[in-house]
């Protein structure tokens, strides 16, 4: 019997096993997610501090350009196509317009009846997908305070994963909700989690023909859309300890924009690069002293972001804010870190 997972505890600063370099200023509560521009190296990171932040990367440095506030701690953020504009939403039940570029104050244009877990900024539709404890998908084109469309989903939103024309939602009970967008207010495909507990985390495919499901038991599903690709499905375990009896949440999952390897970060400290085609895992890194809840990579691949903090997998009884400590690490992404070792057969 799999025990349930104890996160290692945050302690004080100290060098970076990975010899990853830190982005500083550091947030002064968790880290909730980090999103890259998709055209430039400016870096988002949300968190519990209710701050979202931004620096540009440049030379192995990091300058902080600037930041925003929200009234309750922020969980999420998404850029649009052309790299100009942010948007971030969190436990104010709002989603926030940040448009970075032009220096213009952010706005609101979005409301939720509960917190806003996930954003996504869909380019092909200009519309903005916001999915929330309140059971519901709402579709926005920030020229009115309505939705365009209400999606109602059996449960809360966990995850969400969206590249057009798919996308995947997370619910409670583990199900799976998979949208073509170009018909997106009907449901194309509702299925049931291969891994028998709570949705995580979730990354669609780069050829868009499946999706990866992270749940909070040490294991990730490899799901194709097509059924005649069934064959190919298969879950397989990760972050836990040596002797394979603890488990620790995956928190997230993010393919290699060039490789099309595949990162995982969990609650245990420790990231890896995975390759889906081949069963392979390419290469682990050392374990962090505090749980990664969230992880990006740049454009090009050649920078991996991810945080070290707590990550309230075990509720805030377990958090002492006086004692804990949250950094965000910059990995320098060499070929061989994330470059498939072995051919398709």
């Amino acid at each position: 019997m799999v025990k349930p997972s104890r996160s290692p505890t945050p302690q004080p600063p100290s060098a970076n096993p990975n010899k990853s370099f830190e982005v500083l200023p550091a947030p002064s509560e968790s880290v909730s997610s980090l999103s890259f521009s998709p055209t430039i190296n400016h870096l988002v990171a949300t968190a519990w501090d209710n701050q979202v932040r931004c620096w540009e990367v440049l030379n192995g440095s990091c300058i902080p350009k600037a930041a925003i506030s929200h009234d309750a701690p922020v969980l999420c953020s998404a850029w649009t196509g052309d790299g100009t504009t942010v948007f971030s939403g969190g436990c104010d039940k709002q989603v926030k317009m940040w448009p970075l570029t032009s220096g213009v104050q952010p706005i609101t244009v979005a409301v939720h009846d509960e917190p806003v877990k996930h954003v996504a900024y869909i380019s092909q539709m200009n519309l903005l997908v916001s999915g929330s404890w309140d059971k519901t998908l709402r579709y926005w084109d920030g020229r009115q305070p309505r939705p365009v469309h209400i999606q109602q989903l059996p449960d809360k939103c966990y995850a969400l994963a969206v590249d057009y024309p798919l996308m995947v939602v997370g619910s409670g009970n583990e199900n799976l909700i998979v949208f073509d967008l170009q018909f997106p207010q009907t449901e194309y495909k509702r299925m049931q989690s291969p891994i028998n507990y709570q949705t995580r985390c979730l990354a669609t495919f780069p050829d868009k023909q499946g999706f990866l499901v992270g749940s909070i038991h040490g294991r990730v599903g490899i799901e194709h859309l097509d059924d005649s690709q069934k064959d190919k499905n298969f879950t397989f375990r990760c972050h836990r300890n040596k002797n394979n009896d603890l488990a620790h949440s995956v928190n997230s999952l993010n393919f290699h924009p060039v490789h099309h390897t595949f990162a995982t970060t969990g609650s245990d400290g420790t990231f890896s690069f995975w390759d889906k085609e081949n069963k392979h895992r390419v290469k682990g890194f050392s374990q962090c002293p505090a749980p990664i809840p969230c992880s990006a990579f740049n454009a090009d691949g050649s920078l991996f972001a991810y945080a070290v903090c707590y990550d309230w997998s075990k509720g805030a009884e377990n958090h002492d804010p006086s004692n804990a400590t949250s950094h965000i690490y910059l990995h320098s992404v060499q070929e061989h870190d994330a470059k498939p070792k072995y051919k398709k057969k």
